[in-house]
């Protein structure tokens, strides 16, 4: 009788228990008009964060730097570059346009705060000494015109006040700059052009825009596709500055 409850209770706890796991839940795979949505809107994010925060890209629109920037190329802005520093001498800087808050322009930096400049007869001097001469840099008009007619070419001494800086487009006789509206103060400076990343001929009968504005996106496109080979500057793509 023990024996018998004995082997009855062995076998009980010898014989396993099988629990059968509940299935697994499939998860739903997203339709492809939700991936590729999810995809733009990512993508769409980090290029506004890039363009508030990191670069910008600008559309040169004058001759005032030539033969370094041309009209129509195209540039990248970094704006970060004097977050942590400032502007050296040499550096092409973006500025809003201390006469006109609602226009930007691009130049380059000549004379830092606490320096002096001088122009005597075109030729540039920061603290007595002959200004560094740049690449590019060109005087495109022979005259040489007294001060009492234009600071173009003769100007100062004048010392650079404490946090700005005095400007100067790269072609000299074709620039309104420092010599003409004063000193460029670094709160105005938006950052440090980098390079070159599209190039484009200026052409006065190009498409322009007009009502209704779709004639002018088809009249744009059909100009666009017609002319991209001949009117892009491949050699000045990926320039750098």
């Amino acid at each position: 009788m023990d024996n018998d409850f004995l082997l009855r209770e062995f076998q009980q706890i010898d014989t396993p228990t099988v629990t059968t796991a509940p299935p697994l839940r499939q998860r739903k795979k997203k339709p492809l008009w939700r991936e590729y949505f999810e995809v733009v809107m990512i993508s769409l994010g980090a290029a506004i964060f890039l363009r508030l925060f990191v670069v910008s890209a600008y559309r040169v629109d004058s001759s005032s730097m030539e033969d370094t920037l041309y009209e129509g190329d195209y540039i990248f802005v970094n704006k970060l570059a004097y977050s942590f520093g400032s502007p050296k001498e040499g550096d092409i800087v973006v500025f809003q346009s201390p006469l006109n808050p609602t226009k930007e322009y691009i130049k380059r930096i000549v004379a830092l705060p606490g320096q002096t400049v001088e122009v005597v007869d075109k030729v540039i001097y920061v603290d007595n000494r002959l200004a560094e001469i740049y690449p590019h840099m060109k005087n495109s008009d022979p005259k040489i015109l007294p001060m009492q007619l234009s600071f173009r070419d003769n100007f100062g001494p004048i010392q650079v006040p404490a946090g700005e800086y005095f400007v100067l487009g790269d072609n000299r006789d074709e620039s309104q700059d420092s010599r003409f509206w004063g000193f460029l103060p670094e709160d105005k400076i938006r950052g440090k052009a980098l390079f070159v990343y599209w190039s484009w001929v200026p052409d006065p009968k190009s498409p322009k825009w007009s009502f209704p504005y779709i004639h002018s996106v088809i009249q744009m496109g059909f100009y666009f596709i017609g002319n991209f080979p001949s009117k892009t500057r491949w050699e000045r793509l990926f320039a750098a500055l």
